[in-house]
């Protein structure tokens, strides 16, 4: 069976200035270049999980706008399945301004978009018994709860990219959630400042019902806890250009991993690897790699 992953979440649209360092201060700063591109945490991950070779669908909202229809087309282009992606008259798309330095790192003002119905019974769930696995992120709780309580009937795994949120989404999300997968500010936006270690937020994670709690933590690597205890995965060692979108291409290998039959410790192995290579490159999806440089550059790299 050909293997199919739908992913449930934000789109935006990401206007991005390379720049020789990020501000300190106020100030006018000459950029390198300047590109417009589709972003947000679910929809990169699908492309990632086409750009890889399988079948992704994004199910999402945004705006009956130019930002709106400029998103949609470009995933479409990378071949992403967009019946599901709906663009609502009257309401205004997400947009993104990023400045990015020549470390890769970034500053982000996101406008979240506006007059965008949140309910999600528009949604045709049928479809959910021909995946293989479904992620979501934690900016449409909706529409997340929905198709993770459809998926988790049927026994198809479910990855949770995890960002800051609020505590009802989290609440919400979690419960429903087979992988729940943190950033760094995410873990301790759940944490909420009152569990000290990465470890106790992630043992809390995991007695909410999830088999893996995890952290992604760039330069650090990966830790995550499962039924066998606490596992480490290291970065791999590359020249990072731009690290916009890394964590949702993450997600996306990741739960194409799942979708193959890998393992936990080999699925986070290889999402790192692609997370990686797309560091090596700019733009959050410009610089994502196919299949086949994703398994060259593993098979170089020593375990």
């Amino acid at each position: 069976m050909a293997k199919y992953i739908i992913c449930l979440g934000k789109s935006t649209l990401d206007r991005i200035w390379p720049v020789s360092e990020l501000p300190a201060s106020g100030g006018k700063y000459p950029a390198s270049d300047y590109l417009e591109l589709g972003g947000g945490m679910a929809a990169t991950a699908a492309v990632a999980v086409a750009r890889l070779g399988a079948k992704a669908a994004f199910y999402g909202r945004a705006g009956k706008d130019r930002a709106g229809q400029a998103m949609l087309e470009e995933l479409a282009g990378y071949g992403v399945d967009v019946s599901q992606f709906r663009l609502f008259p009257g309401g205004r798309s997400s947009v993104s301004g990023i400045l990015v330095d020549k470390e890769g790192e970034r500053i982000i003002a996101n406008f979240g978009g506006a007059s965008i119905p949140d309910d999600a019974g528009w949604l045709q769930l049928d479809d959910v018994q021909n995946t293989t696995a479904v992620l979501v992120d934690v900016r449409w709780k909706e529409g997340g709860v929905a198709i993770c309580s459809a998926a988790r009937a049927l026994g198809i795994p479910t990855v949770m990219d995890g960002e800051i949120a609020n505590d009802d989404i989290f609440a919400a999300l979690l419960p429903q959630v087979d992988h729940a997968i943190f950033s760094l500010p995410g873990l301790r936006s759940y944490g909420g400042g009152k569990i000290s270690s990465h470890m106790q937020i992630l043992q809390k994670v995991r007695s909410l019902g999830c088999r893996v709690a995890a952290v992604t933590m760039g330069a650090q690597g990966c830790l995550w806890i499962d039924e066998e205890g606490a596992h480490h995965q290291p970065a791999f060692g590359v020249q990072v250009v731009d690290t916009t979108g890394a964590g949702d291409v993450f997600h996306g290998a990741y739960a194409l991993a799942l979708a193959e039959g890998m393992d936990i410790p080999a699925a986070m192995r290889f999402a790192s690897g692609v997370a990686a290579l797309k560091c090596t490159r700019h733009g959050g999806r410009a610089g994502i790699p196919n299949r086949e440089e994703v398994d060259r550059f593993l098979a170089q790299q020593t375990h």
